[in-house]
């Protein structure tokens, strides 16, 4: 009869050990930030529907579509940081320059923002810009270096 009960042994002197470190090495590859991107999710979603959640569609029919847009780009990247990390860090950068944007949007697509929507906008951006240099400074840092 064969001896099926499991053994508990030291892996070390498995003969595919190096390739098993290896492969395990590139599976985890570029995902130091994976806690990021829930977040940037979230604050995508929320830059999407936050003029209809703080009622200024009517009063700033300008922000409106500029915020959803902005939404769904952030949204986007944020997708695109878990699909494809290895690829789409590089796009952290972009996500700076969309917060930069945010912090300035409100006077240059609106029209007299009250300051609901200046401070809405500018704590979206603030938050992308954060987020954005926390994932370009971790994707340089893990960079292989040639």
């Amino acid at each position: 009869m064969a001896n099926v009960s499991p053994t508990r042994g030291d892996i070390s002197t498995h003969p595919d050990i190096s390739e098993m470190r290896a492969r395990y090495a590139r599976m985890l590859g570029g995902r130091d930030v994976a806690l990021v991107d829930g977040p940037v999710f979230l604050l995508g979603l929320y830059c999407a529907v936050s003029p209809w959640i703080l009622h200024y569609t009517t009063s700033q029919p300008a922000l409106a579509p500029h915020n959803l847009i902005m939404g769904v780009a952030i949204g986007l990247l944020a997708l695109g940081f878990t699909a494809a990390p290895e690829r789409m860090y590089g796009l952290s950068w972009a996500m700076c320059a969309l917060g930069v944007w945010m912090i300035i949007s409100p006077w240059v697509v609106g029209t007299s923002p009250d300051t609901g929507v200046v401070l809405n906008n500018i704590i979206i951006g603030a938050l992308a810009l954060v987020l954005g240099l926390v994932c370009a400074v971790t994707a340089a840092r893990s960079a292989p270096r040639s």
